[in-house]
């Protein structure tokens, strides 16, 4: 009858949570695919005027949610205008998750996120620098991955403005998310921490579930935003 050294079965337990914890995990999850949104009481954004609460608001982030007006909306710079990195997360629309793929390595070194409603937002795992801190910021703003086990940290800088909750709470451009994407099975968990020395006291933590729904259209943006910038020799009064 075959024996078992008894010290050897720790030894392999403790192995395989190594394993488990480190890269050999992360190789192994893949967030590419369609999503549709789970909605539940917490994740619909249909605010009423007025109400920021769970919101960690800062006195400046009161005062200017509370000179918000809804007329804004009817602006033709806002016919267009997508969600940002810091809200498009909580949107009603679908979300599809393409992987971009090294040709040599055939390592994923980007995950491009895409809603209805939004811009280029790559999300890159190849190591590469961050931008200079006055380089232009835009809606989906510059974001860098790294694994931690099977779980990938997502760090966004270099975002425009924009709102948290779609009636004036806002966060500035100074504002930084960390983001953490879960996956399990056909579940997708996003989380978000939303952090602002501007209008949050504190940092804004949420977060979203999808779910996995091959064959879902992700429509394309029905429009192009307007040019934001300034035209050369044209300074508006």
């Amino acid at each position: 009858m075959r024996t078992t050294d008894v010290g050897l079965v720790p030894a392999l337990l403790a192995l395989t949570s190594a394993l488990l914890a480190g890269g050999s995990v992360s190789a192994q999850v893949d967030f590419s695919g369609e999503w549709v949104p789970v909605f539940a009481m917490d994740s619909i954004e249909d605010p009423w005027v007025g109400d920021w609460v769970g919101l960690p608001l800062n006195a400046d982030g009161l005062l200017r949610a509370a000179s918000w007006h809804a007329s804004l909306l009817s602006l033709p710079e806002y016919q267009c205008r997508p969600h940002g990195w810091a809200y498009i997360y909580r949107g009603p629309t679908q979300l599809r998750i393409s992987k971009e793929v090294d040709p040599f390595s055939r390592q994923v070194v980007a995950y491009h996120p895409e809603w209805h409603q939004s811009t280029n937002m790559p999300v890159y795992l190849d190591g590469r620098e961050p931008p200079a801190p006055e380089a232009p910021h835009t809606w989906g703003g510059f974001s860098t991955a790294t694994w931690e086990g099977g779980i990938l940290r997502i760090e966004t800088t270099h975002l425009k403005e924009d709102y948290v909750r779609r009636n004036g709470a806002m966060a500035s451009d100074q504002a930084t998310v960390t983001t953490f994407w879960i996956r399990r099975g056909d579940y997708l968990t996003w989380i978000n921490i939303v952090n602002d020395p501007v209008y949050l006291s504190e940092p804004l933590v949420r977060s979203a579930e999808y779910r996995l729904d091959i064959g879902s259209l992700v429509p394309a943006h029905p429009c192009t935003a307007v040019f934001e910038g300034l035209e050369k020799g044209n300074v508006p009064h």
